[in-house]
Parts: structure tokens; C-alpha cells; sequence
């Protein structure tokens, strides 16, 4: 049996069974690219529940796997190297499992190129600015007078909204094949509702993108990973 004590994180959300991979994740759009992915590759694994309080994600337990005190994280027991490893960061993360698995992120060289492209791009801009919008949106900045934060990231959204579209307009998925980005990308997307932000970003003059949305959520392993672990405990 694989022996995880070496990772703090596990003393308190215990694994039941520490032979298959551990999820350590709360199903915000960074949360479920991690369970969807393990949902499509069909690798077994364990969701533990971290919610996004001090409490969890600012306890020493979650800091010993994630200095950066974000969802999701895991561990693996059956790392590249005969030993478990830990990794923090969802893109990482797709990458790691997608490496792992020789499933969802390209067959050539080229094809791995184009994913990792694609990814990179959700991860320092599509992520970031709607994350910020939403902020400003539906959370605490909603009550802010001055307006022009808000406006920036809903311009910088639309902006990004429309390099997207335009990529899709002649494909299903952003990479070629479904791949990994679009297991990062699809979820964001889905989140302007939750924010509210759909108009802010005309969402409804883009019917591209809410095709390839569709398309994204009807696949039967996102409709499973996209409330694991579930929102209430």
C-alpha cells in the first residue's frame, strides 16, 4: 500500500484508499478542470473537499502540499519516479495528468505544442480577467462607485471573448481535438453566469462560443466532474 505520511495535508483529509490519486479541490472553474479531466482520462482517484475559507485553504495542512493556498491540488501516488509527488496549480496540473495518461493533450509534437498554447492562454489571460470581473460583478467590488475597474476587465473579457470565437469559428474544439484547453477554457466560460456577467461581456451576441459551451457540457464526463467534490459537505 502506497505510504502517504510524508504529506501533512493527508492527516486531515484522510484518504480512504491512498493507492489511487488524491483531489484536494472546492468545483470553482479551477476546481473542476482537475475532476472533469480525471473523469474523461478515467483515472481513479479520491475528491476531498477543501472549501475556500481561511480555514481550509489557509490551514498548515493544505499550505504543507499549496504554499499558494489555492484550490486544486494533488497528490499521486504513483508518480513519475516509483514515489508519490504533489502538485499544486490546475494548469500543471492538466499538463502532469495528460502526460501521465497519453490522453487529452496532443499525440505529435506539434499537437502538444498547440494544447499547451491554448492552455497557457487561459491560464494568464481568459482565467484571470473573468476571475476579476466577477469580482467586480457579483462579489465585493459590485458596491464599489467607481466603475472603471469593473469596465476594464469587462472590455479585456470581451476582447479575449472575441480572439476566442474567432479561432472556433471553423472547429469544435480550440486545439484541434478536445484536449485539456478546452477542459480549462469551457469553465470559465460557464462561470459568466454564475458571476452574472454575460452582458458585461455580450456573451449573447457570441453564438460560437455558446455552441462550443453546449458542446462542452454535454460530454457525460464534465456533467460528472463538474460537482466533485460536491459544493455542500
Amino acid at each position: 500500500m502506497a505510504d502517504l505520511s510524508s504529506f501533512p495535508i493527508t492527516r486531515r483529509w484522510v484518504p480512504q484508499d491512498p493507492t489511487i490519486l488524491q483531489l484536494f479541490s472546492f468545483p470553482t472553474p479551477n476546481g473542476v478542470k482537475i475532476s472533469v479531466a480525471l473523469e474523461e482520462m478515467g483515472l481513479p482517484y479520491e475528491a476531498h473537499r477543501v472549501t475556500l475559507s481561511d480555514a481550509d485553504v489557509k490551514s498548515d495542512a493544505f499550505l504543507s502540499l499549496n504554499p499558494n493556498n489555492k484550490i486544486p491540488a494533488i497528490i499521486d501516488p504513483n508518480g513519475p519516479d516509483g514515489t508519490p509527488v504533489g502538485l499544486f496549480e490546475s494548469g500543471a496540473i492538466l499538463l502532469y495528468l495528460a502526460e501521465k495518461t497519453g490522453k487529452l493533450g496532443g499525440q505529435t509534437a506539434s499537437d502538444k505544442a498547440r494544447v499547451t498554447q491554448w492552455l497557457m492562454w487561459q491560464m494568464g489571460g481568459l482565467g484571470p480577467m473573468l476571475g476579476q470581473l466577477g469580482f467586480f460583478v457579483k462579489f465585493a467590488g459590485s458596491e464599489w462607485e467607481d466603475t472603471r475597474p469593473r469596465d476594464r476587465y469587462a472590455a479585456e473579457g470581451r476582447r479575449l471573448l472575441a480572439v476566442l470565437s474567432s479561432e472556433l469559428k471553423d472547429r469544435d474544439w480550440i486545439a484541434g481535438d478536445y484536449s485539456i484547453a478546452d477542459i480549462a477554457i469551457a469553465p470559465w466560460l460557464n462561470a459568466l453566469a454564475y458571476y452574472g456577467a454575460q452582458d458585461a461581456v455580450g456573451w449573447h451576441d457570441n453564438p460560437t462560443l455558446i455552441a462550443y459551451l453546449d458542446r462542452f457540457m454535454a460530454r457525460g464526463a464534465v456533467s460528472r466532474g463538474m460537482n466533485i467534490p460536491p459544493r455542500e459537505g
